[in-house]
């Protein structure tokens, strides 16, 4: 089973049949990986690291980063009109340095020049 970036992820059964063929025929890692079918033995090393820091219960977990939640309807929201406040003060500050870079200035500029 391929993921999102090429890379393979192995079921826990070929996992285990790895170790095993290490640990209890004393196979190396580069046979091992060489009889599976894998692209290098180093995989099977890391399995039996793996295996022995944590037993078979290691290969159950989750590899990489969690999904994230998604955002409930409100929330979502929210967080939009977040983003839109932030969006609106910073366009108005934009526009005010832009003006005065161009020496334009605001309407009070020009009303207190003609005082």
């Amino acid at each position: 089973m391929s993921g999102e970036k090429g890379m393979v992820h192995y079921r826990k059964e070929v996992k285990l049949l790895a170790v095993q063929m290490c640990l209890e025929q004393g196979k190396t890692n580069a046979e091992t990986a060489q009889e599976l079918g894998l692209p290098r033995g180093e995989l099977v090393e890391q399995w039996v690291r793996r295996f022995r820091r944590e037993g078979e219960a290691g290969f159950d977990k989750p590899i990489g980063r969690p999904r994230k939640t998604p955002l409930t309807q409100p929330a979502y929201i929210a967080h939009l009109e977040m983003e839109n406040a932030l969006l609106k003060k910073f366009h108005t500050e934009l526009r005010t340095a832009m003006l005065a870079r161009r020496n334009i200035g605001s309407s009070n500029t020009i009303e207190e020049s003609t005082l």
